[in-house]
């Protein structure tokens, strides 16, 4: 069994390796966590995590620059139903559509616009950048073990607004309620950063690694 963690020039890459690493020790996870722009690698793997920081279409514009890696992630994820992982803008990239700087097509999984944060409270600022308490919208199997309150952090001026709400499992309040982690069959998302996030962030991939949708 294999985790394989895309590298396509966007992502903390190091930190997010290490995170899953811990994880996979903590929950007896046999399989290997490993870097990769191979999609050869990626099409082989078990569970594909895709990171991702800075712009909608820089990301994007990354994955298509790797020959073959848009095919591979398109045939392994929906058509196998390989568990998928989006972290941040990797989570952005699953929408129709992202609206920054333009409009650029995204893998339509979660059908759905990135539309940039628009507080209520004029006084907060954008990004949001930081440490906010989760609120659940189910009792989705990614978030067993976590609690309302458990905080996670965030860097980022955009969020996912998916067409069926029913997709968003998690929240977070910045002057409105802003989508914290998407899920639709074998796809999930994080906005904040798992990797960064301690013990909340730990507690997710352990579940992801523990997954079987």
């Amino acid at each position: 069994m294999t985790v394989a963690i895309v590298d396509y020039g966007s992502g903390n890459l190091r930190s997010a390796h290490k995170a899953f690493e811990r994880a996979a020790a903590e929950t007896g996870y046999a399989g290997a966590i490993e870097v990769t722009a191979d999609p050869a690698r990626v099409a082989a793997a078990d569970r594909i995590v895709l990171p991702g920081v800075g712009a909608f279409a820089d990301c994007l514009h990354g994955l298509q620059a790797l020959p073959g890696m848009m095919e591979v992630l398109e045939t392994a994820v929906t058509g196998q139903g390989r568990p998928f992982l989006g972290i941040c803008v990797g989570l952005q990239l699953l929408a129709s559509r992202g609206l920054e700087h333009g409009s650029w097509p995204g893998f339509g999984w979660i059908p759905g616009e990135v539309a940039a944060l628009a507080p209520d409270d004029s006084s907060l600022k954008i990004p949001h950048m930081g440490w906010n308490d989760l609120a659940f919208e189910t009792d989705h199997p990614l978030l067993q073990g976590l609690h309302p309150g458990d905080h996670a952090y965030f860097v980022h001026s955009y969020h996912l607004v998916p067409a069926d709400p029913s997709a968003v499992h998690a929240t977070v309040d910045y002057g409105g309620p802003v989508t914290a982690i998407v899920a639709r069959g074998n796809v999930a998302g994080t906005q904040f950063h798992p990797e960064k996030s301690q013990a909340t962030g730990r507690r997710l991939i352990v579940n992801f690694l523990r997954w079987a949708p």
